[in-house]
């Protein structure tokens, strides 16, 4: 085991599969105790009993929906209690896809709940101790359709666009505090939500999933998806003792593909 991010204590949302479990595998692996969120207390639960017995570190599941602001300032409380929280992961989220007058209000309204607001209810709830202690990583997962424009995708594009901002007012404000604040901004990550994202984009563009799939895979330069192992990666760097001077940051990680 690695001590990179020994006696510390992340909170990370979305926690029980997909890029949020490889966090958490990537931060027990350096010696970081975890409260891990989801929505699905069961999955949770099997997650955190696998990541604790792999890394011998102390895993907390505690299951809510992080778009509601009462269960999330219940579910900080609680963490808190067990031990401060030195770290936060904003992970979760949500992706629908569909042209722009495609949209229904409940489903616009669903992305921004769970993509934008669940990070100020989560974040709101963390600081204060953060700020209090005068130290603290936030780290947020946000896209990179956050830091340009695509078809089909606006409503998710516009909340990722908003993680990215909040990330930058935030670190203004925090800085005085001694609490870092980043964004992460992955292309396509190759998790279980993969094939649910393109089924999306090709329903959209009228077309088969694999077409879109291979289509979009030969427009990025490395010509592969994400690991979601190398977006843990960046998040355990910024998370340590080694990124102490990167602050309002939204790191790219998208093979070049925003260069194009």
């Amino acid at each position: 085991m690695g001590t990179r991010l020994a006696g510390k204590t992340a909170l990370i949302t979305g926690g029980s599969r997909g890029i949020g479990r490889a966090i958490a595998e990537a931060f027990a692996a350096e010696g970081c105790a975890l409260v891990l969120n989801a929505r699905d207390g069961a999955r949770l639960a099997d997650t955190a009993a696998e990541v604790a017995a792999a890394h011998g570190v102390r895993v907390t599941p505690l299951a809510c929906d992080i778009t509601r602001r009462e269960d999330v300032f219940a579910m900080v409380a609680a963490a808190e209690a067990v031990a401060p929280l030195d770290i936060l992961v904003n992970n979760a989220g949500i992706h629908i896809a569909a042209p722009f007058i495609g949209y229904s209000f409940e489903d616009f309204q669903r992305i921004m709940e769970s993509n934008v607001y669940s990070v100020f209810h989560v974040t709101q709830a963390v600081l204060p101790a953060m700020m209090a202690r005068r130290r603290g990583r936030v780290i947020n997962l946000a896209s990179s359709a956050g830091k340009w424009g695509s078809r089909n995708q606006s409503a998710y594009n516009a909340s990722k666009h908003a993680v990215v901002g909040l990330t930058r007012c935030l670190g203004l404000e925090m800085a005085p505090h001694n609490v870092l604040v980043n964004a992460i901004c992955p292309w396509v990550v190759e998790t279980d939500m993969l094939r649910d994202f393109m089924s999306g984009h090709a329903a959209a563009l009228g077309s088969e999933a694999e077409v879109v799939m291979e289509r979009l895979k030969a427009s990025v330069p490395l010509q592969r998806w994400i690991a979601p192992a190398e977006v843990a990666g960046l998040a355990l760097y910024l998370a340590s003792d080694e990124a102490s001077y990167i602050n309002g940051q939204a790191w790219a990680i998208d093979g070049g593909y925003t260069m194009i």
